[in-house]
């Protein structure tokens, strides 16, 4: 089983099967809007900008399950992202990301490399389909080791 065997819900809440991106490295992020580190969507955005032409496509789930950060709708998640932050990377329906109501996405992603434990935390996802590695919320969008974790990934 791979993250591409699985398919979420858009923001606009249509079915997005995740193996579109079958062949590309994913950095899926788990986003909310009331959060300190929500300035990290533009250095997401940024990275997304960077690195999207050579393969990196930047996920982005915004979730409620931190803090109660994300008590919006996908509608007002999507126009925040966008006025506020430019955002244009693939966002998707808030989801659960730990515990008994996590997706099945968030379920892939933490089988082997843990729960998030806040907002932004970011799993890279190989060319496969296969989680990488995590990194935390405290690991901004332009650090240089994850930074480099994604030039790996983009090269083998």
């Amino acid at each position: 089983m791979s993250l591409y065997n699985l398919t979420a819900e858009t923001i606009d809440h249509k079915p997005q099967p995740l193996q579109n991106y079958k062949g590309q490295v994913l950095l899926v992020v788990n986003t909310a809007s009331e959060c300190g580190a929500t300035p990290q969507y533009a250095g997401l955005e940024e990275l997304w900008r960077e690195y999207k032409g050579r393969g990196l496509v930047v996920l982005g789930f915004p979730s409620n399950d931190f803090g109660a950060q994300e008590p919006g709708t996908e509608a007002e998640i999507k126009s925040f992202c966008s006025t506020n932050y430019k955002v244009t990377f693939p966002l998707y329906a808030k989801v659960g990301t730990k515990g008994a109501g996590q997706s099945p996405v968030y379920k892939f992603l933490t089988a082997k490399h843990g729960e998030p434990k806040w907002n932004f935390h970011k799993y890279l996802v190989g060319k496969n389909g296969e989680v990488i590695r995590a990194f935390a919320t405290s690991v901004e969008p332009n650090d240089p080791g994850l930074r480099a974790a994604i030039e790996a990934a983009l090269a083998a």
